[in-house]
């Protein structure tokens, strides 16, 4: 049986990781990460928007391994903040910060809103790019509906997880299990997408310079 081509997920965040191993599990690639593949690569994200931040991740990830790549930009989008922090959500607050302090940074900003007015958004693109000297990319997209809970709840997720209720199911992204996230989420729709270009056999043919 011939070896199945190589799919890098151009990502260290093992949450992230940890997603997307279960999210494409079955596709006809064999999925590595940067580690594996000894890439150690900083990708400055000076896009405006998710896809090109994405777009400039899968390419330099692509072409620093040689490999087909999966790479994605997401963030939280939040009604009563004119839409922030948007593609700007995990250097919300400044450099340096954990993921709870860029949650109590979100939620001072959000100091005395009420329920109502609390409407939010996640959002999820993925690029796919190849390694060529003029590479070929596709993108895909997701999003998740919801509202920012008053205080942190859950500890399943990761990022701005544990302050994104979800009114439909009564809890917080993350006090969602991983099942369940994986079929809710703006990840996981997104990566619904992505599988079907792979499973497809996207790029077809492919024959990287």
């Amino acid at each position: 049986m011939a070896a199945l081509r190589k799919l890098l997920i151009a990502t260290t965040n093992r949450g992230k990781l940890r997603e997307f191993q279960d999210l494409l599990a079955g596709v006809p690639y064999q999925l590595t990460t940067p580690d594996q593949e000894g890439i150690d690569l900083q990708v400055d994200e000076t896009g405006t928007t998710y896809e090109e931040n994405a777009r400039l991740k899968a390419i330099a990830y692509a072409q620093a391994g040689g490999l087909l790549t999966l790479a994605d930009d997401s963030g939280l989008e939040v009604e009563a903040l004119g839409g922030a922090p948007g593609p700007f959500a995990a250097r919300f607050g400044g450099p340096g910060l954990t993921d709870a302090q860029r949650v109590a940074f979100l939620l001072a900003h959000l100091e005395g809103v009420p329920p109502e007015k609390r409407a939010a958004r996640f959002r999820c693109v993925i690029v796919l790019a190849t390694p060529e000297a003029t590479p070929r990319w596709v993108s895909c997209e997701g999003n998740c509906k919801g509202r920012i809970a008053f205080e942190p709840h859950g500890s399943q997720g990761f990022g701005y997880d544990p302050i994104f209720f979800l009114p439909d199911l009564g809890q917080t992204m993350a006090e969602l299990s991983p099942g369940v996230k994986n079929r809710v989420s703006h990840r996981a729709q997104a990566a619904a997408h992505a599988r079907e270009h792979l499973v497809r056999g996207w790029p077809d043919p492919f024959v990287p310079d």
